[in-house]
């Protein structure tokens, strides 16, 4: 119960989905976490039931997208908790399953500036509170689709690639100041933006999940819990000597 002990966090898209088992698995845990999503509703009634169970555990509305808005919310989750040790750079959208030719430039920007620039402001704000610190973990979510690829949704293979190499190149940036940096790389989970993607096939839902599952050796999709214990792991002291590596959890996918 006590593997994130004294660490203050930070998980954007921290409402739902992956986010919110992070949030659930981190404070349950020990660490102090700031949920940052722009989902209102569902990131204030996470983060009450959270603290009515003990956990110190608060909400923010923010906008990764807006570096202000960003710098000026981690400033305040610092400030709340004493410190900023964890960033979970979580958020992030699919965007349209279109081929590259019918994609418009409108399109492909939207992906980019959510998945990768939200990257790049969660993490430009949080390093000044970690230096200060002494010491800071910073996990980004990629996928599968950052190390191999598929016919499909062209914009979010291209962003989640480059959140694995941003992902290296600062963890070589950042190692003097004891700042890790690591990425996680989840096959399909059964969240709303992978049910949203399904839905993207033509194909029925119930056909759609089982070719789904089939595409993982395991034969099935993961749950956002698979997931979240790997960040618990990568934001605790039990991986202080790992940064700049690829947490693959997959289901055997990229094992091909």
């Amino acid at each position: 119960m006590d593997r994130l002990k004294g660490k203050a966090a930070a998980v954007t898209g921290g409402a739902m989905g992956i986010g919110a088992a992070v949030v659930r698995r981190m404070a349950e845990e020990g660490a102090a976490v700031a949920v940052l999503d722009w989902e209102d509703s569902a990131g204030q009634a996470l983060a009450s039931e959270l603290t009515a169970k003990g956990h110190a555990v608060r909400y923010w509305h923010c906008d990764v997208t807006d570096g202000n808005q960003f710098k000026r919310v981690l400033d305040e989750v610092a400030e709340a908790f004493g410190s900023l040790t964890v960033l979970v750079n979580n958020a992030g959208i699919s965007g349209p399953n279109k081929p590259t030719h019918e994609l418009s430039e409108e399109e492909w920007d939207l992906v980019q500036t959510v998945n990768v620039k939200g990257v790049f402001l969660g993490t430009k704000h949080a390093i000044p509170h970690m230096k200060r610190a002494g010491v800071g973990s910073i996990i980004n979510l990629s996928s599968i689709y950052g190390i191999v690829s598929a016919p499909d949704v062209p914009p979010y293979h291209a962003s989640k690639g480059a959140v694995r190499l941003m992902s290296k190149t600062d963890a070589l940036l950042y190692a003097p100041d004891r700042i890790r940096v690591n990425s996680v790389h989840p096959g399909f989970i059964w969240t709303p933006m992978v049910e949203h993607h399904l839905q993207t096939t033509g194909m029925e839902m119930d056909d759609a999940k089982q070719a789904t599952a089939d595409l993982h050796p395991l034969g099935h999709m993961g749950e956002p819990d698979d997931i979240a214990w790997g960040i618990v792991y990568l934001a605790s002291d039990e991986s202080k000597f790992v940064t700049g590596s690829e947490l693959v959890i997959d289901g055997g996918y990229t094992a091909r």
